[in-house]
């Protein structure tokens, strides 16, 4: 949250100037905000590419100690024990790191059911109520009906983050 609101005066100070840039700067501002914003598409594409080929990082449990107790001479351990027992316990942190890597899948796949059913909800919901307003506006004994079309445009969003939700507990 502290970001966000560290974030505020940034935000407007950089409307601040690309409102008064577009107002005296002409043809020359196009061209600036043109290259800004094609840069932080660049950007955006980067980052997007090292997210979907990168895999995560699985940290790997740390080896024992090995306790050594010289008691008698076939206790002394020898130089393929540790190897083996280092092998051993390498094994298990290889497969989840191979299991989790198709976790971004379901990920990715989240964040388009959002996105999709968010902006499918938004585009019914201003057309739904746009039109429930002016049918309102001539009969105001509609507001029930006009209500419930507009909770369904809603219900879209919903529908989209259950699918989310969904996917995630898979990932």
């Amino acid at each position: 949250m502290i970001a966000w609101v560290l974030a505020v005066p940034a935000v407007l100070g950089v409307y601040a100037a690309t409102h008064l840039l577009l107002r005296h700067g002409g043809r020359a501002a196009v061209r600036t905000l043109v290259a800004v914003d094609v840069a932080v598409l660049v950007g955006a594409l980067v980052v997007l590419g090292l997210a979907v080929t990168g895999s995560p990082g699985a940290a790997e449990p740390a080896a024992p100690a090995a306790e050594v107790t010289t008691s008698r001479a076939e206790d002394v351990p020898t130089a393929a024990e540790p190897a083996a027992e280092s092998a051993t316990s390498a094994a298990p942190a290889q497969g989840t790191s191979q299991a989790g890597g198709d976790s971004w899948a379901a990920l990715i796949g989240a964040a388009i059911a959002v996105a999709g059913s968010s902006l499918g909800a938004a585009v019914a919901v201003a057309y739904t109520g746009s039109a429930a307003l002016a049918a309102m506006s001539e009969r105001p004994e509609i507001f029930g009906r006009a209500m419930v079309i507009v909770g369904l445009a809603e219900g879209i969003a919903i529908y989209g983050l259950i699918v989310a939700i969904i996917l995630l507990g898979r990932a």
